[in-house]
Parts: structure tokens; C-alpha cells; sequence
């Protein structure tokens, strides 16, 4: 899976769908992005769905990767990583634009079920997930690590919800790092702090 590539711990439910799609990306320093050949790609999404319908409880479809999708998913996961960082082009993101039915269950509850077909069915089930992700309070937690050469997504469990860091050892290091060597250039490159000022208490009195 896309997510195991990054070391993540895995969104609950079926929001881990769309963090797998997020996910495709190249892992920073090794592997591939999985969206790039339908060899590399087909694999991934049969895996994906599969996970989904188990999940989720709902059939999912075979989808088949042709070229043209693989330019679909890729714009598809452009857009959700906007999303997730609530940028636009000039400030408001496009409507979603897809279709779902929904379908009452044996309980009387009102189920959202993707609906079309191919890539269309995808994004279909994606948008459904990220609406469930954010009436269950879960999407805030869906994040994009704020290395910009990294930018996995991860599912932030921490208390207060205040990770920023996909993997603290690796990119909050790396971040913390960098800050350091700037504030060093910034110095002029000793990378000494600057003396501390020596506080005079009062005169004795003795």
C-alpha cells in the first residue's frame, strides 16, 4: 500500500482511501510515484479498493488503468492536496462535480454510495469519504507533512491535534536543521549565540 511506503499510521475507516491516494506521491528519498504507469498503478488501486469495500462494507468496482486515468488520478490527488490545504488558485477550490446515491440500509440508516463509472466512480467515492471524514470530526486530522519535499499524509493522533510532521525523527529533524543553519548563516557562520548580557545586581551594602 501507498501509505506503508511513507511509514504512516493509517487513517480510520474508509478516509484511508483517500490518504492511500495521497500517498501515491514518491516517498522523499526512495521509491516511486505509483501514478505515473498503469504497471506501477493497477496494482496499488485494486489493493486500495479492495481495503475500501472491506472497510466500508460497500462492493467495489475492478477499475482497469488506462493512460488517460493515470492523468485523472493525478489531477484528482492535486485537487484533494489543496483541499487538505485549503488553497485554491485564486482563493476558492472548484465544486467537487460528482455524483452518489443514497441508499437506505435494513436499519433505516441513509448510506452515501458512490456512484459512475471508472475514474468517475473514484472521485465519487473520495468526495464521499472526505463529507463522512468531516461530519465524524476526523478530517482536521487528515494533514500533509509540512516538509514540502516530503508531504506524505498522515492522520495526526496527538492529544491537541498539533503534529505538523509526518515523522519527527526524520522531517522535524531535517526542518530543525535547516532553521539552524540559517540562523547560523544569518550570524555569520560561527553559529555561536550571542553573548548573554551580564545583569548587575544591587551594590553591597557591606
Amino acid at each position: 500500500m501507498a501509505s506503508a511506503r511513507h511509514g504512516v499510521r493509517e487513517a480510520p475507516a474508509g478516509l484511508a482511501l483517500l490518504q492511500e491516494l495521497l500517498n501515491t506521491r514518491a516517498p522523499m528519498s526512495y521509491g516511486t510515484d505509483l501514478l505515473v504507469t498503469a504497471d506501477d498503478a493497477q496494482p496499488w488501486l485494486t489493493e486500495a479498493l479492495a481495503t475500501w469495500s472491506r472497510v466500508s462494507g460497500l462492493p467495489g468496482p475492478t477499475l482497469l488503468i488506462s493512460s488517460a486515468d493515470l492523468r485523472s488520478l493525478r489531477r484528482l490527488r492535486t485537487t484533494f492536496e489543496n483541499v487538505l490545504l485549503a488553497v485554491g488558485p485564486e482563493g476558492a477550490l472548484p465544486p467537487a462535480d460528482v455524483p452518489v446515491s443514497l441508499v437506505p440500509d435494513t436499519d433505516g440508516w441513509v448510506r452515501i454510495v458512490p456512484t459512475g463509472r471508472g475514474t468517475r466512480w473514484l472521485a465519487s467515492a473520495l468526495w464521499a469519504e472526505a463529507l463522512l471524514a468531516q461530519q465524524a470530526g476526523l478530517w482536521p486530522r487528515l494533514k500533509l507533512c509540512n516538509n514540502f519535499e516530503c508531504r506524505a499524509a498522515f492522520f495526526d493522533t496527538s492529544r491537541n491535534n498539533s503534529g505538523v510532521w509526518h515523522d519527527v525523527s526524520t522531517c522535524g529533524n531535517t526542518a530543525n536543521l535547516r532553521a539552524f543553519r540559517e540562523r547560523r548563516r544569518l550570524m555569520g557562520g560561527s553559529g555561536a549565540l550571542p553573548p548573554r548580557p551580564t545583569v548587575q545586581g544591587p551594590p553591597s551594602l557591606i
